[in-house]
């Protein structure tokens, strides 16, 4: 019996070792399609409101049913805002917008879409600089190399901004570099570089302020609340001149055209004017 019993107990452990290898290969497979279907089912979904790069939002939902953006599945640009005030601040203190109230111009702070932004006010640039690196601001205006800045923006290496007249620390704080300037040399918010760029482009400003230029989304009525895109949104300020094209505003490819109503042939309705006007021939004759 004693005999028989060990003959048998190879064998069992050789069986019980290839079932739990077999477990754990599946259980290894369940995880991994498991993990599979979640990163599918949780993959967020990004698009940009205005320039690829820098207006980007994640979707998600404002409440079940209604998400905050629908992305363009062609573009990757929004098509329409659930809520065209989510995530918006007041505009701000601006010249000539007293008579706006607060809370009817929101803007969608920039700064968090800024990458670099955090380091630029505690690192170099804070006015002191790291101990192991002495500070070297510059004592004027005049344009000089500078290499960091040149492979941290790769942008700054071929300036599109001013065709050849402006230069870093016209736009930035000479030690705030986390800020931008006026005038003045005082310093701005990235969240209000209207105020900057309207020390050069004042007419764009009158007629962005005014409502002509630019883009503002929100309620229909004329003094109804409003989400104003600021500049940067729209303009990338390191090649407004868009290189070769020289035009200012960096093309996006259009949507395709709306689909025809169900049952609907053709859009030939669409060539037929819907008010028959008189030949003007025949009129003055009467």
């Amino acid at each position: 019996m004693m005999s028989q019993a060990a003959a048998r107990l190879p064998h069992t452990k050789h069986g019980e070792a290839t079932i739990m290898k077999k477990l754990i290969f599946n259980t290894m497979i369940l995880v991994f399609c498991c993990g599979v279907i979640s990163s599918a089912f949780s993959e967020e979904v990004i698009c940009f409101e205005s320039r690829k790069g820098a207006s980007e939002v994640t979707k998600h939902d404002l409440q079940p049913g209604l998400p905050n953006v629908k992305c363009s599945p062609k573009t990757g640009a929004v098509l329409w805002w659930g809520d065209p005030f989510d995530d918006t601040v007041p505009l701000g203190d601006m010249p000539l917008l007293g008579h706006i109230s607060p809370d009817k111009a929101v803007v969608k702070p920039r700064s968090g879409k800024l990458t670099i932004l955090p380091m630029c006010g505690v690192a170099c640039h804070n006015g002191v600089g790291p101990a192991f690196i002495p500070p070297t601001l510059p004592k004027d205006k005049k344009p000089k190399p500078l290499p960091m800045m040149e492979t941290l923006l790769p942008d700054a290496q071929n300036l599109q901004h001013g065709r050849g007249g402006i230069w870093c620390l016209d736009c930035h704080h000479t030690t705030q570099r986390n800020k931008l300037v006026d005038n003045f040399g005082d310093p701005v918010s990235f969240d209000q570089p209207q105020r900057l760029c309207g020390k050069c482009h004042g007419d764009k400003l009158r007629d962005w302020r005014d409502g002509i230029h630019g883009k503002r989304i929100g309620e229909w009525a004329s003094n109804g609340k409003k989400r104003w895109f600021v500049c940067t949104e729209c303009h990338n300020p390191h090649n407004v001149q868009d290189g070769a094209r020289n035009k200012g505003f960096i093309q996006i490819e259009p949507e395709l055209p709306p689909q025809l109503p169900k049952g609907m042939k053709n859009a030939n309705h669409e060539h037929v004017h819907g008010i028959s006007q008189p030949h003007h021939g025949a009129s003055s004759q009467h």
